[in-house]
């Protein structure tokens, strides 16, 4: 009986042990994992702050330049795949990085081709509404840069937390797997020609 006793009293504290040693490191990386989800969502939103703005500025061009639709056909269609994009996932749940970085390229260089062919048109670069949605557009830009800059600092966080020894062998006991970065798409470092 004794020994019964001393072999239940060890593995408590075994299992006590094994608790305390596995709470932390899991609660870090549900935190961190929580981190990335939320540094994601922040992307998403600059993300539809610009399919907002892009809608705008379609139907203001269009008043000015109704004949024209080519560009405008190009960037609605381009604002639509890229809002499609960001509801795809792979195959584990995670969102698609990839489509959305390819759609939201098409849709940067479909906007820098409007922005371009407006230059014909003086009496829609001096509209004020035209000029407030343009800055607008610049500013959510500048702001989606920004997100996804934190997004990659809080996805490397959480890579490193996960990959390092002992968490390692705990991220792999709880599924908690490595998130991918937000790359720039391919010939992104070439500036883009605008040509009519």
């Amino acid at each position: 009986m004794r020994g019964l006793l001393i072999t239940l009293g060890i593995l408590v504290f075994i299992g006590i042990l094994a608790y305390f040693g596995l709470k932390g490191p899991y609660n870090t990386m549900v935190e961190k994992d929580e981190t990335v989800k939320g540094a994601w969502s922040q992307v998403e939103d600059q993300y539809q702050r610009r399919f907002d703005l892009v809608g705008n500025l379609v139907e203001t061009v269009k008043g000015y330049a109704d004949k024209e639709e080519k560009i405008l056909v190009e960037v609605t269609q381009a604002r639509a795949a890229a809002m499609a994009a960001m509801q795809s996932t792979t195959s584990d749940g995670q969102p698609d990085l990839a489509a959305i970085q390819q759609t939201q390229g098409r849709l940067s260089g479909a906007m820098r081709g409007m922005f371009g062919y407006t230059e014909n048109y003086p009496e829609l670069k001096s509209s004020q509404l035209f000029s407030d949605l343009q800055a607008q557009l610049e500013g959510t830009e500048n702001r989606i840069s920004t997100a996804r800059s934190r997004f990659n600092d809080t996805v490397q966080d959480y890579n490193k937390l996960i990959r390092k020894f002992p968490n390692n062998m705990i991220a792999g006991m709880f599924d908690f797997d490595e998130k991918d970065y937000f790359e720039s798409t391919d010939g992104a470092e070439k500036a883009p020609e605008v040509k009519f």
